[in-house]
């Protein structure tokens, strides 16, 4: 069974950063691609970053290109998002996602594995 387990967010002051851990179970962690979406209340959920399995790309929304980072940590079948110089229109609920038809990664709602999701605020 694929689980997904997200941790790492809170409060924090805009300007400053976090990091948001997946940890992630139950199929092979290197083989398929891993996204992070986020949803903002009263907001679609939106894809945000992700990496491709098949060659390693990472993808980046232009809302957050140049202040987030995408990494994965095999040996500990962990992907990140380092978040810097954070606003507060980066408040939401950050998931973690992953599919098993995937190695090429989407920005788009369409995996079918979704972490339960962590709050991040940015206070201004």
């Amino acid at each position: 069974e694929v689980q997904l387990v997200e941790s790492g967010g809170g409060l924090v002051e805009a300007g400053g950063s976090l990091r948001l851990s997946c940890a992630a179970s139950g199929f092979t962690f290197d083989e398929y691609a891993i996204g992070w979406f986020r949803q903002a209340p009263g907001k679609e959920r939106e894809g945000i970053s992700c990496i491709s399995r098949s060659d390693g790309t990472t993808y980046y929304d232009d809302s957050v290109k140049a202040r987030f980072t995408i990494s994965t940590d095999n040996a500990k079948n962990t992907v990140y998002l380092q978040m810097n110089s954070l606003k507060p229109e980066d408040t939401a609920v950050y998931y973690c996602a992953t599919d098993l038809m995937l190695r090429g990664c989407v920005l788009s709602d369409v995996y079918d594995s979704w972490g339960q999701g962590i709050q991040v605020t940015v206070s201004s």
